[in-house]
Formats: structure tokens, sequence, C-alpha cells
């Protein structure tokens, strides 16, 4: 995959201490990674690099919205997402990112690529099951609700006859049920 020269920090020339990198992710950014789950995204990435003498300390700030599809009534909405991820890049002989919080680069390289970093986070960000927040307090008006609520099953009680005698083996099951609580 390509890698986004924006998202290519050249740390060479950076003095030691803290920096701070903006970032304004928007549908074109997913396109790149061929990820089509969202309808739109305006999410803004702040991020936090101290360069130390021996390490780096990158720290990832993600706030902003997903438009994604409710998982119940098929609605576009706007889904709030807000994470943090703290990414510890480290010199090395060989190139190494098996652990997911400590990258490990060769001692001659001179800029870090993070855009796989902030695709990560944003999309591990947005939970598995999507809810309309109006399906949640009740305010949402769908045709699919209101199919939902026609075909579900109703609460009938069954009524008991008090004329049928009921086995006495079933009422002694109940008291070992009652004796265990």
């Amino acid at each position: 995959m390509k890698q986004l020269k924006e998202f290519t920090i050249p740390f060479v020339g950076l003095k030691q201490g803290l920096h701070q990198f903006e970032y304004q992710i928007d549908n074109t950014f997913f396109q790149h990674f061929e990820y089509d789950e969202f309808n739109e995204t305006a999410i803004n990435v702040a991020l936090e690099f101290n360069k130390k003498s021996t390490l780096f300390e990158l720290d990832f700030k993600v706030t902003g919205t997903v438009n994604v599809y409710c998982d119940v009534t098929n609605e576009p909405f706007d889904l709030p997402i807000e994470d943090e991820f703290l990414l510890i890049v480290k010199f090395g002989e060989e190139f190494n990112n098996e652990n997911e919080e400590i990258l490990i680069l060769p001692h001659g390289d001179y800029e870090i690529n993070i855009q796989q970093y902030i695709y990560e986070l944003i999309v591990l960000s947005v939970p598995s099951k999507r809810i309309h927040p109006g399906v949640e307090d009740g305010t949402l008006d769908s045709e699919i609700l209101d199919k939902l609520d026609e075909l579900s099953p109703e609460d009938k009680t069954i009524e008991k006859n008090d004329n049928e005698d009921i086995d006495p083996r079933w009422d002694k099951l109940k008291n070992l049920l009652n004796d265990n609580k």
C-alpha cells in the first residue's frame, strides 16, 4: 500500500522535546485503505510526538464523528467516537512491529509513517454493534421499528386451570430450586 506523505514525520530534523501534530480525517483517507463502512467522517487526530534521546513517544487522541448505518433499523446516523493510543518507538537492528504498543525501527531510519496507526485506532474505536440513539430512547419513528414491534411475540401469560391436578413430583422439584437460593 502506498504511504500518504502527509502522515510521514521526518524525525531527524526535530529537536528533543514535545511536538504537536494535527490531522483532519475524512472519507478520502478511508478510500485509500479501501474501507467503505463509513458514509461520512469528520475526525480530528491530535498527536503529541515526544522525542527523547533513545526513543519516541507518540500519543494519539482521536475525536469526531462517523456516519454509519444502524444495525437495527438501517438508518444512517452520526456516531461520536473518542479514543487514545500510546505508541513507543525504539531503535534496533531491524524493523519489528510485532508488539502493538512498541515499534522498533532500524538505526538508519529518519522518518516514520503513522497512517496505519491512525486507521486502526479509528476503526477499532467504533463499536461492533451500532444502534441509533433514537432506537435506545424511543424517539426514532421508523417503518422497520414498527414492523419489528408488529412481528415480536406478545407477552401471553398462560392461565392455569385450577381444576387440573399437578403431579406432586413437580412440587418437590420446585422446592429443590427454592432451597438453593
